[in-house]
């Protein structure tokens, strides 16, 4: 089918829009207005702080890390625990939000995509919630280092399609996804997990995951009397990022800090170009095709992100650096044996970075990590890496 952009929607920079097949475009179009129809609504606003408040288990704490702080030096490092969120992760705040969405909609099948899985644990929590059919795209490889994720969303009710194709990985998932919804979007509700996709799907999970930023820019003028030198979060997609900057955007005085994996550098190496129905920084190969990515961490595994990203990186609002797998891994165990917190990989790599960057500042500065993630479901990764390691 002939492509076509949508009218200057969903734009951050030249970065954003709408690039899918006609029929996916009026799909498209017919979401933007429902959205903006409920996102102010005062019923729907008032119902989806209820789930927040007595299902998700929000507001979260902003946990003073002393412990790490001390054995650091430098900066006072606090956690804005997501980890402690019914599911172990952010993703849930996104997914009740679209659920609630989908319901006012009369859609009665969801269909998700997942990397490390935790996105698809929200998703069929949600839909098991809300009495919904629930399908889940996840990667082969994923599926496997993330088995037991995966068990999680059966026993919730969803079925788990593996997709071999590709990589077998997040990118490969989120195709299987797209084609689905080309196939069945006049009964499909598409429940995007990341900032990333066609418009308005960047705005709406940005919209869904703000409550992060809105709630730690309150805490931390509670607990300090000062907003933070730094706000750092993982970047894959950059749900979680976008999430936990939203607040703090018009902040200039507000360092906003993604970490994304040196095995994957979208925002450090990427350039313009179309993934997924959106322009944003993409990893290429020598052919001008989606890079082929591997990380520690499968939720940071992907050769685009979030079109907002694309534009704070180019703006020079948002600062991008690396952490390899092995540095975030040590931060994995560090925060574990220092807090008794357990991260997800993903989150160490932010964990791993506010360390480093600690040791640089002085104790009148504050750091706020985002710790998008619980590590229970990289346990067993990690156990593995850890004894192959030793007999190596």
């Amino acid at each position: 089918m002939e492509k076509v952009r949508a009218e200057n929607k969903g734009y951050f920079g030249e970065f954003g829009g709408s690039f899918v097949p006609e029929d996916l475009q009026t799909v498209m179009n017919e979401l933007e207005q429902q959205f903006l129809r409920y996102k102010d609504d005062p019923e729907f606003i008032e119902e989806y702080k209820y789930y927040l408040r007595e299902y998700i288990g929000r507001e979260n704490p902003l946990t003073y890390a002393e412990n790490l702080t001390e054995r650091i030096g430098g900066a006072k490092i606090y956690l804005k625990r997501e980890d402690l969120n019914h599911t172990g992760a952010h993703k849930i705040n996104n997914a009740i939000g679209q659920i609630l969405l989908a319901k006012r909609m009369g859609v009665k099948r969801i269909i998700a995509e997942t990397g490390a899985g935790q996105h698809g644990v929200a998703t069929a929590t949600a839909c098991a919630m809300f009495g919904m059919e629930c399908v889940i795209y996840m990667g082969k490889l994923d599926t496997e280092r993330q088995a037991l994720n995966v068990f999680r969303m059966e026993l919730l009710g969803a079925k788990v399609v593996p997709v071999s194709k590709g990589q077998g990985r997040l990118k490969d998932a989120v195709d299987e996804a797209l084609g689905d919804l080309v196939q069945n979007y006049k009964n499909t509700f598409y429940l995007l997990g990341s900032a990333v996709g066609p418009h308005p799907y960047p705005t709406m999970v940005k919209h869904f995951q703000a409550i992060i930023s809105e709630e730690s820019k309150r805490q931390i003028l509670e607990k300090e009397g000062k907003l933070p030198t730094a706000v750092i979060a993982c970047a894959g997609g950059g749900s979680n990022a976008i999430g936990a900057f939203a607040h703090y955007i018009d902040e200039e005085d507000v360092r906003l800090i993604g970490v994304e994996p040196a095995e994957a550098p979208t925002l450090s190496e990427g350039v313009p170009a179309v993934i997924h129905g959106f322009k944003c920084l993409t990893l290429l190969d020598e052919k001008g095709d989606p890079k082929p990515t591997y990380s520690i961490a499968a939720g940071l595994d992907y050769p685009g992100v979030g079109p907002e990203h694309s534009y704070l990186k180019t703006s020079g609002r948002g600062e991008y650096v690396t952490v390899t797998g092995q540095v975030a891994l040590d931060a994995f165990l560090l925060l574990s044996k220092t807090e008794g917190i357990i991260p997800a990989l993903e989150s160490s790599h932010a964990v791993a970075y506010a360390v480093k960057l600690a040791k640089e500042l002085t104790a009148d500065d504050l750091l706020i990590v985002n710790l998008s993630g619980r590590g229970d479901k990289d346990v067993e990764q990690v156990f593995g890496m850890l004894k192959n390691k030793e007999n190596n």
